[in-house]
């Protein structure tokens, strides 16, 4: 992908708008319980200040729906973005011109929550304006965000030159080798329990992939569209002719399919229950498939050891729950080797990914994994990301 980056800005002199992604979690007392989305912020705000611009950070934070909530607001960031800048961080609820202009050549300044702001989710064009009145040049830092059209996430590039920060480049790099420009054979490996919210994806997907293994409660709609008893196990009959409708048209894509042989079942959905590995033909009428079975983690990993290129979304099972974690882990496990090896190049994304990988202890030797969530998936879909169009030259 060809985009905009941030070398190619010319930041002396100049205030930077910078999007980034501080939608933190927080505990019961308002604590900032994982710092990863402040620090990922870090590298594109000290290039900016090391090229001599000023730097003025856009994010939201929860959902106050264009109202101003004491309890959303951003400036309890202030004291950790200091530790990490070891810098000074102005905070402003105000879009006036005057507040940047007092501060010094490589300033640093938060923005109060964009959200507060009725027109932010809507791209309202005059709001979009107030912003960029602030700025010479919009840096896209946040790829989590980039699939809203939103006033901070892509409306404001209507007024100034866009580029992507540091973090964001990394992400977009990372992407296009995996879907867009990729070493051959690529594999997908897609999990999550249902078909329903991963139509789109799946369409898109059998376009693009050698090989597309299917896992978690979706892999048992494809199943029972074959004609398998899954007995109660999650899955979507309304679905069985969207199910069969993926299917032809990997075939007609000469995309292979790989749905589980045999699976892992249990008659009760609870950790460490009495269960059994069952094939296809012999799952009970009250037995819940809850994983999946040896020989189909074997047949992926075969699969793994035949492509080039990896991308993950979803668990192939109830990971969160022994023994049910088992395939999901092991499978895991050996595509991280791969990785580390440079056998393989691996991504993933997605929430259940993400916490899935990290489970495994995996996460660390997969090429690249995304933690933006909906825009992963929206890129997964061959979505345009208004996000990224705005960077493209």
């Amino acid at each position: 992908m060809d985009f905009k980056r941030l070398e190619d800005a010319k930041l002396k002199g100049k205030t930077a708008l910078v999007r980034v992604d501080f939608n933190v979690p927080v505990d019961a007392k308002g604590k900032i319980t994982d710092d990863t989305r402040l620090r990922a912020a870090v590298p594109s705000i000290k290039a900016i200040q090391k090229a001599g611009g000023k730097v003025v950070l856009l994010s939201h934070f929860g959902r106050p729906k264009g109202e101003v909530d004491p309890k959303l607001s951003l400036q309890f960031l202030v004291p950790t973005l200091v530790d990490l800048l070891e810098d000074e961080v102005h905070f402003s609820d105000q879009l006036h011109e005057a507040v940047v202009d007092s501060m010094a050549s490589d300033g640093v300044l938060l923005l109060e929550n964009t959200r507060f702001h009725a027109g932010e989710t809507t791209g309202d064009k005059d709001l979009a304006k107030l912003y960029a009145d602030l700025g010479d040049v919009y840096i896209q830092d946040a790829f989590s965000a980039s699939h809203r059209n939103h006033v901070s996430s892509a409306a404001i590039a209507e007024f100034l030159p866009a580029y992507a920060g540091l973090n964001m480049e990394r992400e977009l790099d990372h992407l296009s080798q995996a879907l867009d420009n990729p070493k051959q054979p690529v594999m997908g490996v897609v999990g999550g329990a249902k078909v329903s919210t991963k139509i789109e994806l799946l369409s898109n997907l059998v376009e693009k992939l050698d090989i597309l293994a299917i896992g978690g409660g979706m892999a048992n709609t494809f199943l029972y569209a074959l004609g398998h008893n899954v007995g109660k196990s999650l899955h979507e009959p309304d679905f069985k002719a969207t199910a069969l409708e993926i299917m032809k048209s990997a075939k007609k894509e000469k995309c292979r399919i790989l749905l589980p042989v045999d699976g892992v079942a249990a008659t009760e959905f609870k950790a460490n229950a009495e269960h059994r590995v069952v094939t296809l033909d012999n799952v009970k009428k009250n037995e819940m498939i809850l994983d999946a079975g040896p020989e189909t983690v074997e047949g992926l990993l075969d699969a793994m050891d035949s492509a080039k290129t990896l991308i993950w979304n979803g668990p192939l099972g109830a990971f969160e729950m022994t023994p049910f974690d088992t395939s999901t882990v092991e499978a895991a496990k050996y595509a991280a080797k791969l990785a580390k090896a440079s056998k393989l190049i691996a991504v993933a994304g997605g929430g259940d990914t993400v916490a899935a990988l990290n489970h495994a202890g995996a996460a660390e030797d997969f090429t690249f994994i995304s933690t933006a969530g909906g825009a992963f998936l929206e890129w997964m879909e061959g979505k345009p990301l208004p996000g990224v169009e705005i960077l493209k030259k």
